[in-house]
């Protein structure tokens, strides 16, 4: 800007060579993929031609712009199309990065641009169109700061949509006002309205072509072509003080100029008026765009995420409504309460995406075989509802609940193949008098009736479940903290050895007297306290009491004694739960037990939940010297090849299998065991003898070990000092 003319001329050689240089290298410097460059591609086109319209106003006589004349025209044209090869550029970028079409950078960048276009028109092309006195070639010259507006608007898009305002982006800015402002002083200048130094007007191009060139170098010109994630925030109070002083300039400035020509009036008026025009899109976009999300807003809480089924607030709504008008229209309103049996195992064998595909499948299925009236709701986990309103007469709800058992016998298609689950369903009818939240709570509680009936089953709602689901509840709540009240306590059932009458060790098993409830069966309480989890709790309990009673009888037999063993059953929550070896482990160190006086006890159906897991829980018990054992044998799967694969020592017999011995019935199969488990290594533990005729069959057959109540009954501690001492046999 300073130098000699020599060196001016030099720089801008260097600076359009360099710059050209730039376009190209850049892109590829930055790794930008070949199918993500046709922006820059056209950026660049556009600079060759800026670099032909600088050269032609230096070669070509009368096209320097200095005197009017036709040559004038050929840079013009050159210039006019590397606008369009910039502008074309910055739309590419904008469609790749740009935000949704609710976005409202597009109507901001719009009002900048229609603002700038009425401060272009009031101050530079109508006062050099009126004032000046310019030929038509000068005219042209005179709307090149319109299609600098144009640019701006584009520019002022990329800035104001949000995402990443990397330095690439703030090139492009400075780019396009350097262009803008060249362009007005170049105007301005062959108006002859202002007087200004060519160096000036040169620098500003010179500016625009270095901001240009440099944005593909940098690194973050990666960001111009990626698609962003815009965050569409509140008014900042710049953002609104520009779009206040674009509003209101306009209309300031067209109220305090005087009237002028016809054309320059009518081009002020329409400009002002497409200003309010796009003051009102946006109210309304902004208006239309709220709406949207609330309805979005409204849907996610009303629908199921995964399924897009609506969830249980809208079911209770729906419901609400239905019993609303029941009595009126003679309405019965039916639920149907649907749970997969055994979607567990579906997760713990493929993973938690097959799950969700089966749950999407059911949704499918569910649906199709409804009324476009009736609603399916995912309520949670594998649990869905169906609510219909129809006649009571029609019996709809049965005919569907038996529809839908035969459609689960029909295998789901999923990624991992063909997969057949089941289904119980509880149903629930109302005329309108009950609560909506009471009605899904009644289908619910039908529900686990089904499930207790065997599953893949249907079952009807009475009230005297909902007697049966007040005494559970409250059942569970007198439960929890049972162990801290002391209210539980530990009773042991002598085991024998069958060939010498001599006591082996105890089967160890909870007892609950409650004072509120007095003796709870264990039958009772177990399930429930497996089903919440306090089962891992109480187990822990369990534990620790039954091995710090077989040390202290240990120590009240002497050391000469035959060594006792306790056998303490675990849960299948208690295997699932991550600290059992731990706590195992903890017991045997606190109380100096020897791990092999210790059997734990587990049964096939709790194995077999999940084979995999459980497996390396009970390898590293095995690890620490306890004895496994597999209670009620032949009541579950019974796989001689998963029992292969089981660490244990002890096999015991159920009690159904000893209880027939005699009959000649269960014989066979009880001889069966034996014979299998001896070949195996293992020892068997007959449960439930109450005869000496079981006991005698038993000993001919080889069996190890038998409790029951020929011997004893499970009893506590105090009422067992007869059987401690070593000399007295069974």
């Amino acid at each position: 800007m300073f130098g000699p003319v020599a060196a001016q001329e030099l720089a801008t050689a260097g600076i359009m060579v360099v710059g050209l240089a730039a376009l190209h290298v850049g892109p590829r410097r930055n790794g930008l993929p070949v199918g993500e460059r046709r922006s820059w591609r056209f950026m660049r086109a556009g600079a060759y031609l800026f670099v032909a319209t600088s050269l032609i106003r230096l070669v070509l006589p009368g096209a320097d712009g200095v005197t009017i004349s036709t040559a004038m025209l050929v840079p013009d044209v050159l210039c006019l199309g590397a606008y369009g090869c910039v502008g074309y550029a910055l739309t590419v970028m904008l469609r790749r990065r740009r935000a949704g079409e609710d976005d409202p950078a597009r109507i901001d960048a719009l009002l900048v641009g229609l603002a700038g276009a009425f401060v272009v028109w009031s101050f530079v092309i109508a006062p050099a169109l009126v004032d000046s006195g310019m030929s038509p070639l000068r005219i042209v010259d005179a709307l090149f700061p319109v299609i600098d507006v144009v640019l701006l608007v584009l520019v002022a898009q990329l800035l104001l949509a949000g995402g990443a305002r990397q330095p690439a982006l703030w090139l492009l800015v400075v780019a396009a006002t350097a262009m803008f402002v060249g362009d007005v002083y170049f105007t301005l200048r062959n108006a002859q309205l202002v007087d200004i130094s060519p160096r000036v007007i040169d620098t500003l191009f010179m500016l625009m072509f270095v901001a240009l060139a440099t944005a593909p170098m940098h690194k973050s010109m990666r960001s111009l072509t990626e698609p962003q994630r815009i965050v569409v925030r509140d008014l900042s109070r710049r953002r609104l003080l520009v779009i206040g002083l674009v509003v209101s300039v306009p209309t300031a400035v067209t109220s305090m100029m005087p009237a002028g020509n016809t054309v320059n009036d009518v081009v002020r008026t329409v400009l002002s008026v497409l200003l309010t025009l796009a003051v009102l899109a946006r109210v309304v976009r902004s208006n239309n765009s709220r709406a949207r999300a609330e309805r979005a807003s409204r849907r996610r809480a009303t629908h199921d995420a995964l399924t897009d089924l609506p969830n249980r607030e809208l079911l209770a709504e729906t419901v609400s409504s239905w019993g609303d008008r029941a009595a009126e229209e003679n309405l019965e309103i039916s639920l149907l309460f649907l749970d997969l049996d055994r979607f567990k195992h579906v997760n713990d064998r493929w993973g938690h995406q097959v799950g969700d595909e089966l749950l999407c499948a059911v949704a499918a299925r569910l649906t199709a075989q409804v009324r476009t009236q009736d609603l399916v709701c995912r309520i949670g986990g594998d649990e869905f509802v169906i609510a219909l309103a129809s006649p009571s007469h029609l019996r709809l709800a049965e005919s569907l609940a038996e529809r839908l058992l035969e459609e689960f016998a029909r295998p789901f298609r999923l990624s991992v193949g063909d997969v057949v689950v089941s289904a119980s369903i509880g149903l629930a009818k109302s005329h309108g008098g009950a609560h909506a939240l009471e009605l899904i709570r009644d289908a619910d509680t039908a529900m686990y009736k089904a499930k207790g009936s065997g599953r893949n089953a249907v079952a009807l709602f009475d009230t005297s479940l909902r007697d049966q689901v007040r005494d559970r509840v409250n059942l569970e709540q007198a439960l929890r903290g049972a162990a801290e009240r002391g209210e539980l306590a530990v009773h042991f059932q002598p085991i024998v050895d069958v060939a010498t009458g001599e006591l082996d060790g105890f089967e160890a098993l909870m007892r609950w007297q409650s004072p509120a409830l007095g003796f709870v069966s264990p039958m009772e309480f177990i399930p429930v306290a497996e089903e919440t989890g306090m089962i891992v709790e109480m187990g822990e309990w369990l534990l620790r009491e039954s091995a710090r009673q077989l040390v202290e009888w240990s120590l009240q037999r002497g050391a000469g004694a035959r060594p006792l063993h306790v056998s303490v059953n675990v849960a299948v929550r208690q295997l699932r739960d991550g600290s059992l070896v731990r706590i195992v482990d903890e017991v045997l160190r606190e109380t100096a037990l020897p791990p092999s006086a210790l059997w734990l006890e587990i049964t096939e159906s709790g194995v077999m939940e999940n084979i995999e897991g459980t497996l390396l829980t009970l390898n590293a018990l095995h690890a620490l010297g306890v004895t496994l054992c597999i209670d009620d044998f032949g009541t579950g799967y019974s796989s001689l090849s998963y029992l292969q694969r089981l660490p244990v020592g002890i096999v015991k017999i159920d009690r159904s299998f000893v209880s027939r011995i005699g009959d000649g019935t269960n014989e066979p199969i009880v001889r069966a065991v034996l014979a299998m488990t001896h070949a195996m290594g293992h020892r068997v533990v007959a449960e439930g003898v109450e005869t000496a005729e079981q006991r005698d069959w038993l000993r001919n057959q080889g069996c190890d070990l038998i409790q029951g109540w020929y011997y004893a009954k499970a009893d506590r501690p105090e009422n067992l000092t007869k059987w401690i001492s070593p000399q007295v046999p069974a």
